[in-house]
């Protein structure tokens, strides 16, 4: 008689996950940067002019790979690289006039990222679950800059 032992490890996938609906107006092209990993940094683009600038353009880092450009990058980029075990748990901004003016990044270790302009209607993004943090981020670009973004939230699962 054989006796056969089975064991598994099973990693279901528990019901963490939210959408900050867009904000902005929404012109133009939709983007996602959804990717595989954990998102370890941040680039983004300004354009400024003579009365301010707008977020033009940005890339997410999934693990130590940068995803496509995400509307335009050009001028000086600004970026924030997450720490070890650092994630983004809020997403707040500005839009005004067709454009997303401005993006603070909060993380779970208290740091912060702004870039733009505090000009605009605000918006403020944040998982409604705990222990949640930013998976991608979603919206419309229209080739000059960035016109709405939405925020998904999710855990990541270490199994």
């Amino acid at each position: 008689r054989s006796l056969f032992i089975y064991i598994t490890s099973v990693c279901s996938l528990p019901d963490l996950f939210s959408y900050s609906p867009a904000a902005g107006d929404g012109s133009g092209i939709e983007f996602s940067t959804a990717s595989e990993g954990r998102i370890t940094g941040i680039r983004v683009w300004e354009y400024n002019n003579y009365w301010g600038g707008y977020i033009s353009g940005f890339q997410l880092r999934y693990e130590s790979n940068w995803t496509a450009d995400v509307g335009v990058n050009s001028g000086n980029p600004m970026e924030m690289i997450l720490y070890d075990k650092e994630a983004i748990i809020q997403i707040s901004g500005k839009y005004y006039s067709g454009y997303i003016y401005e993006l603070v990044f909060v993380t779970n270790q208290g740091r912060l990222f702004k870039v733009g302009q505090s000009y605009g209607a605000s918006f403020n993004f944040y998982p409604t679950q705990k222990g949640n943090e930013l998976r991608f981020l979603s919206g419309r670009q229209n080739g000059s800059g960035i016109t709405s973004i939405g925020a998904h939230w999710a855990a990541i699962l270490n199994c």
